[in-house]
């Protein structure tokens, strides 16, 4: 039987990977410090709701963390002293978007009190996490990263070992990055064919089967951008703290940065404009000139 995991992070993404997992015959112990998070999970075979951190700190070999950024990260590990309960031998996966450097930081502190991190971090987005066919990034030393693989494979089609400590989330903040750029780039050529007078959704089918197809055109347009729901489960906010992620840590490797640059104002502009909590696919929203959210 297979030891039981602890998750903590029950949001869009994190619930239906608690599925996931327990589906797969891993027993999880699940937190998440709102309440009303975990009740969709009472009563799920598989799964035991924990009100507590700690209360999985002490029950679980393997805890994993599916949380916005390392600011929550570093708070549940050393404010709230979640890292003092864990036992020697603990295994810590961080499957959200944090930042590389401070993951390296922890990685390092964790490692001096005989705990390991492994930083894996996820892209494809909330249907993908429903269907166990994530694209995980995997940083840390390669024992820890064997260890954690089998907890993985119920999660992602593909799952790639990229590095040491720290790496999973840097290839993950420069994923957001170029997905960001991409998602720009569509928005704007839109706006102009349909001020040209063609139909978008017609524009769109064309970048499809031409050269500027890429994420946005192929899965994002039709279904969430000029359906007007834009609901595809990832915040505007959340991309924006991935692309500045990413810009920091081009500015601090020396890296030729100046897309990166203004890609960052852009979306730090479209989320100051755009409702609060907004979906990222809003943005379609922001460069037609109306942020409150209509498509037209």
């Amino acid at each position: 039987m297979n030891a039981p995991i602890g998750f903590i992070g029950i949001g869009q993404m994190g619930r239906p990977m608690v599925l996931r997992l327990a589906g797969a015959g891993w027993p999880v112990i699940a937190h998440d410090r709102r309440a009303p998070a975990l009740e969709p999970l009472a009563g799920v075979t598989g799964v035991t709701v924990a009100i507590e951190a700690g209360t999985l700190a002490g029950a679980c070999a393997t805890v994993i963390l599916m949380l916005p950024d390392s600011a929550i990260v570093d708070a549940l590990l050393w404010t709230d002293g979640l890292a003092a309960r864990l036992a020697p031998g603990t295994l810590v996966i961080d499957m959200g978007s944090s930042d590389p450097t401070a993951t390296r930081a922890n990685q390092a502190r964790l490692a001096a009190a005989g705990i390991a991190l492994v930083d894996a971090p996820v892209s494809g987005g909330v249907r993908r996490a429903v269907d166990g066919s994530l694209a995980i990034m995997v940083g840390g030393e390669a024992a820890d990263v064997e260890r954690a693989l089998p907890m993985l494979q119920p999660l992602g089609r593909t799952i790639v070992p990229v590095g040491p400590p720290g790496a999973g989330h840097a290839v993950k903040a420069l994923n957001n990055f170029v997905s960001a750029a991409g998602l720009a780039a569509t928005c704007e050529a839109l706006v102009a064919a349909r001020r040209f007078g063609i139909d978008p959704a017609v524009a769109n089918r064309v970048f499809n089967a031409s050269s500027g197809r890429n994420n946005t055109t192929d899965t994002k347009v039709e279904s969430f951008m000029l359906s007007g729901r834009f609901d595809s489960g990832f915040a505007a906010a959340l991309m924006r703290k991935d692309v500045d992620t990413a810009l920091a840590l081009t500015e601090s490797l020396g890296s030729e940065r100046a897309l990166m640059q203004a890609c960052a104002a852009l979306w730090q502009q479209a989320q100051a404009a755009l409702p609060a909590g907004a979906d990222h696919t809003a943005m379609f929203t922001y460069v037609a000139g109306d942020a409150g959210g209509r498509a037209d």
